[in-house]
């Protein structure tokens, strides 16, 4: 049996190659930390394969701001679609000319008795003193074991493998989950003319704009996107919360699916198993509308509530938003091939998969326990998750300042080991 090589020591070996990873590297080169940056796949591989042709960005251009590559392009207050999204991704990477080593598949993660990492992979093994895993939480696609059972001849994709409408069959097509992409997604192939089956869950939902501005530019004046996970009323709650539903899509505007009822989609509760050529579905789909709509109008009425404190003068006034479509009845069961539904769109999420790392860092639920991407194991941090510190933490807006800080906390350990261990400080800092 053959067995990869050791490939020796390094300081600091980073996980994953996206935006995280790579604001990792950025923050590490400017600190002169040697460190090695792995990517199972290539830099940026998600958002190449992984979005859809007509993805946009839900929040403002002005919000991408990752270290030393703030948006430059014309239009701040626009949305940038898949091709813009990844030249401005492209040439940040270019930019930090990370020490990366692309295809390479991270397989163990495991702490050493006499201290620090080894990292098993494709590709070798490597020890080293901290590990930052930059790989993400969206990692393993989740589909129902009961897909197993319908029909041979329905096509079944994740939301990560949609691209658009003309790869599906002629027919139906039955979009199971209404969060960010379920919803942009079902509207998607709403507009190219596709007769859409939207199976809801308990997804909130904001406006896009509201009383003459984006309702992100609002949030953002109000601090939400700087406020810590410890003073949100949910604390490490709200992690576990579905993000709002909107679409940056030609020029951004918001997502309602009563208006999509109205146009011919057709709604449901959250899909809960299928037999028999049957698909079930829970009866909350009235609950879940009426659920995503009070956020609506939670969140503009504590905009109104901001205008009003701070004294702001605007040209429109307070709104709230009115149901312009009600279900007539809770319908809990489908029959696929009389609806004609010739393929199914799954999008449910993902699962984190973090099942490669062996260390006593995770809850009861395969999370990750951190104080701002700080594990209680010294030495391993994350980055790149949704509310690590901030609402901007799993966004372009706030990983910068994540990764700036996690290279601190790196920083200071790798300088008490060497005063410790009496060894040059080269040896724990060189040029990356």
């Amino acid at each position: 049996m053959q067995t990869n090589p050791t490939q020796g020591h390094i300081p600091v070996l980073v996980i994953g190659g996206g935006q995280a990873g790579l604001s990792m590297s950025w923050h590490l080169q400017q600190a002169g930390i040697a460190h090695l940056v792995l990517e199972r796949d290539s830099a940026m591989h998600n958002w190449r394969e992984q979005r859809w042709d007509n993805f946009t960005l839900v929040t403002p251009n002005w919000q991408c701001a990752l270290p030393g590559h703030p948006y430059d392009g014309d239009t701040p207050h626009g949305f940038m679609n898949k091709t813009e999204i990844l030249d401005y991704l492209e040439r940040f990477a270019r930019k930090v000319a990370a020490p990366l080593r692309e295809g390479v598949a991270v397989e163990r993660l495991t702490v050493r008795r006499e201290g620090g990492f080894e990292v098993a992979t494709s590709a070798g093994s490597w020890t080293a003193d901290e590990v930052v895993v930059a790989s993400g939480g969206y990692q393993t696609p989740v589909i129902p074991r009961y897909a197993e059972r319908l029909p041979a001849d329905v096509v079944q994709l994740h939301s990560a493998q949609y691209r658009n409408a003309g790869q599906l069959p002629e027919g139906a097509v039955l979009v199971v989950g209404s969060g960010q992409s379920g919803a942009q997604i079902a509207e998607d192939l709403h507009l190219a003319g596709r007769k859409v089956f939207l199976a809801t869950g308990d997804a909130p939902r904001c406006a896009r704009f509201y009383r003459g501005k984006d309702v992100v530019d609002w949030l953002a004046d109000m601090g939400y996107y700087d406020m810590p996970v410890e003073q949100h009323p949910l604390r490490e709650g709200v992690r576990d919360n579905t993000n709002h539903y909107v679409t940056g899509r030609d020029g951004g505007r918001d997502i309602d699916l009563r208006q999509f009822a109205r146009e011919g989609m057709e709604l449901f509760g959250p899909a809960t198993g299928y037999a028999d050529g049957v698909m079930r579905f829970a009866p909350t789909l009235a609950a879940n509308l009426d659920g995503a709509d009070a956020v609506y109008n939670r969140i503009n009425a504590s905009i109104d509530g901001w205008i009003a404190q701070q004294g702001i003068a605007t040209a429109e006034p307070p709104s709230v938003y009115a149901p312009v479509w009600t279900p007539p009845a809770e319908r809990e069961s489908l029959d696929l091939g009389a609806a004609g539904i010739a393929s199914v769109v799954w999008s449910i999420g993902f699962s984190a998969g973090y099942g490669w790392i062996d260390a006593p860092v995770f809850n009861g639920r395969g999370y990750p326990a951190h104080r701002r991407g700080v594990t209680p194991q010294p030495g391993l941090y994350f980055l790149g998750l949704p509310w690590l510190h901030t609402w901007g933490s799993g966004r372009f807006s706030g990983i910068a300042r994540d990764a700036g800080h996690l290279a601190e906390r790196i920083a200071e350990r790798l300088a008490a080991s060497a005063v410790a261990s009496h060894a040059p400080a080269a040896d724990v800092a060189l040029a990356a």
